[in-house]
């Protein structure tokens, strides 16, 4: 079978005053008004803080490299229903049962050492992931082949359809004659790492790095010669250097985010709801979390007292859409949102009278203070956010006063990305801020098995990957289990029914609750690049820090005039 032939059927810490001119490589005017090189293209992540450097493209901490030095097989546009496009390989199909992947690989590639790239490279990759928990967030279990230099072969005891995108878009391939020397991949930082890509790095500094074009890419040198990456102070200082022309690139809120173009000479907005926004939970005693968030009532209390069109209005500008309590995108994935939901989507205003209800249900009793507490404790949490994150940190304020309307007290707790990260990741939190981000494909199935399998999280303690909240339900494993092995054309009223189990479980258990669907908010230098996506040709969802996606926007820009 074809490459598109499958694909085709399963359609139906603050730097402040520093000045991004003074750590850019160069000066001088562009067109566009940007402080460096016309073919320098200098982006923000939104980072607050200073750069660790942590190019090791499976550790959760890292901070680029993925589709940019390490390359994916191929590429899957979580933005739009499209067919996979060819990284390092060309083309892919299963057997007729769903436990043969066979993989062609591309000729003519070399890493940026000089090595060639082979089929070997691929069967160690896979065979690493297999072999190593905290990068196996997939639960992949087969076995790899290599047929011959440029065909491999992957074997699953059972049908495994729904592991393709994953394995094919979401694992990077790494080479063998490197990795196979490091005795803990789950630990090395790989600060000089090698790649395919058509990037590799250059000058790193903690204040800002570089990636520069590969001039032996198999595809040719990118038109794009440089991407900077830069650390400034949160969202506020984003802001300004775009206001100053001294960022290209930035995903992140702008105030007055309606008239951003007018605002902004040479540049473009573009808006995409894709990321779910969150309270993330440590939620499971059993993996040794504690805290009144351990309790589904406080969970679901804290969901039905806050009010979304409050939030966001003042925290996102209302970029930000509805959400469903079982986590299929309202609007993408609106075929999959179960029936069999208590709330298809979340209240916009709070229902202060349901969270008291919940509470009082559960033997909370309010304080002459206005608080709940039990058993003489109160009803007091601390939620995690990030510094500089200006439109998180509106928002849990803001939840902060809605909450204390319904008896829960709320404290704010800013930290360094890094800090912040880390906590989560380990589940050293109660709640944090964050989003859930989409998975390998349009399907909700890879949000699903990425945060809500028991595969994908550890004890406190343990780097979660992602699983943060700690969530283990066998119910909903085995219907991951089972959906993993359906062949996607058996139709949608085959796989529904596992759709509805899974959400009907999580919004009860409620590990993650709900706040809205991000807007995903990117402004970036049209006046000095081409190439940008677009609402009309959204190749790739335009988020900066969405990889591998940034890579491919990357291959697609051009200094304007060119």
């Amino acid at each position: 079978m074809s490459l598109h032939a499958r694909w085709r059927r399963a359609r139906a810490a603050a730097i402040g005053t520093v000045t991004i001119g003074l750590l850019a490589t160069g000066c001088g005017g562009s067109s566009g008004g940007s402080s460096t090189d016309p073919d320098t293209l200098i982006v923000y992540t939104g980072l607050a803080g200073q750069w660790q450097r942590n190019y090791n493209p499976y550790s959760p901490e890292s901070i680029e490299g993925i589709g940019s030095i390490y390359e994916p097989l191929f590429f899957f546009n979580i933005a739009r229903q499209d067919e996979p496009t060819s990284r390092l390989g060309t083309e892919f199909a299963w057997n007729d049962d769903g436990t043969e992947l066979a993989i062609t690989l591309r000729e003519g590639v070399t890493w940026s050492d000089g090595e060639a790239f082979d089929a070997e490279d691929v069967a160690f990759t896979f065979d690493m992931i297999r072999d190593t928990p905290a990068f196996n967030s997939f639960g992949f279990d087969g076995s790899t082949e290599v047929v011959d230099a440029n065909n491999v072969l992957v074997s699953f005891e059972e049908p495994s359809y729904m592991d393709a995108p994953q394995l094919l878009g979401k694992t990077y391939v790494v080479p063998e004659h490197i990795w196979s020397g490091i005795e803990e991949p789950e630990t090395d930082i790989m600060a000089d790492p090698i790649g395919t890509g058509p990037f590799r790095l250059g000058n790193f500094e903690p204040q800002a790095f570089t990636l520069e074009a590969n001039p032996d890419y198999w595809d040719g040198e990118p038109d794009l010669k440089n991407v900077r990456y830069v650390a400034l102070s949160g969202n506020q200082a984003g802001a300004d250097a775009l206001a100053a022309g001294e960022i290209d690139w930035q995903t992140g809120p702008v105030p007055d985010i309606a008239n951003f173009e007018r605002n902004h000479e040479g540049y473009k907005s573009i808006t995409i709801p894709m990321n779910q926004m969150v309270l993330a939970t440590c939620s499971n005693v059993e993996l040794g979390c504690e805290g009144p968030q351990t309790d589904p009532a406080v969970r679901h209390a804290i969901f039905h007292a806050m009010d979304r069109d409050v939030l966001n209005s003042l925290a996102f500008q209302d970029t930000a859409s509805e959400i469903s309590p079982g986590f299929a995108l309202p609007e993408r994935d609106a075929a999959y949102v179960s029936a069999q939901l208590e709330n298809r989507v979340a209240n916009g205003s709070a229902d202060t009278a349901q969270s008291e209800e919940i509470l009082e249900a559960a033997g909370y009793q309010r304080g002459s203070d206005g608080i709940y507490a039990k058993d003489g404790v109160k009803l007091e949490l601390s939620v995690r956010v990030v510094t500089g994150w200006t439109d998180y940190i509106t928002a849990v304020n803001t939840m902060a006063e809605q909450l204390n309307e319904a008896g829960i007290k709320l404290n704010v707790n800013q930290a360094s990305w890094n800090e912040t990260t880390d906590a989560r990741n380990s589940g050293n939190f109660q709640l944090a801020i964050d989003s859930l981000y989409p998975g390998a494909s349009p399907d909700p199935y890879y949000v699903y098995y990425q945060f809500f399998h028991s595969q994908s999280t550890k004890p406190v303690g343990e780097s979660a990957n992602p699983n943060w909240a700690r969530y283990a339900n066998d119910e909903v494993d085995e219907a991951l289990e089972e959906l993993s092995q359906l062949d996607p054309d058996a139709g949608q009223d085959v796989r529904q029914p596992f759709y509805d189990t899974i959400q009907a479980n999580i919004e009860q258990d409620m590990p993650y609750i709900p706040i809205l669907v991000g807007g995903t908010t990117s402004q970036f230098n049209s006046g000095k690049f081409t190439g940008w996506p677009t609402d009309v040709n959204l190749y790739a969802f335009p988020a900066v820090w969405s990889r591998p996606d940034q890579s491919q926007i990357f291959a697609n820009l051009k200094p304007a005039g060119e």
